[in-house]
């Protein structure tokens, strides 16, 4: 005895529809929406300013023979501030959603955000019908925050690794 379901997969109207049926009028999700477009681009030019000032700062060390070894330290340097940035980023959602009471408390809101924020999701959550898709923004504004971090990163890493040893930087 075989027991088959069938059902029909819903066009993209249909699916569309629902969605915003779950949504309704929530007007926050819009401001969360352009909030989160908002952190994204703030993001995007500190981590350019960041990888600028290492360049930058690289560049002059390799043109001192014995501080050559230096530009791992502003690496490292970079490292920290490209984390912190992340972590401000985190405290920065939890208090755009404690404004909006999603949670009772902001130490729930702030261990919700950190987990969609590193797409970890390991706690249990639950959330009204109408935010349903907050967990996914918070994870497409952290999924695309360290993916700019880790492309600057991998930059000055290269920086680092292609060198010779007491030779000038090359001109950008």
């Amino acid at each position: 005895m075989s027991t088959e379901k069938t059902s029909t997969l819903p066009s993209l109207p249909e699916l569309l529809q629902q969605i915003q049926l779950d949504i309704g009028d929530n007007v926050e999700l819009y401001l969360i929406v352009a909030f989160m477009a908002v952190m994204l681009t703030i993001h995007g030019v500190a981590v350019l300013v960041i990888a600028s000032a290492f360049h930058a700062i690289d560049r002059f060390l390799k043109s001192i023979p014995h501080l050559a070894g230096a530009s791992f330290i502003s690496y490292f340097i970079a490292i920290l501030l490209i984390m912190l940035a992340h972590i401000a980023e985190i405290i920065a959602w939890t208090y755009v959603l404690v404004a909006f009471a999603i949670f009772p408390g902001i130490t729930q809101t702030f261990y919700f955000v950190g987990e969609m924020y590193t797409t970890l999701g390991f706690g249990n959550y639950p959330l009204g019908i109408s935010w349903q898709i907050l967990p996914i923004l918070i994870s497409f504004s952290g999924i695309f925050s360290v993916s700019m971090s880790g492309a600057a990163l991998y930059s000055m890493m290269g920086a680092l690794v292609t060198r010779k040893p007491g030779s000038a930087a090359p001109s950008a």
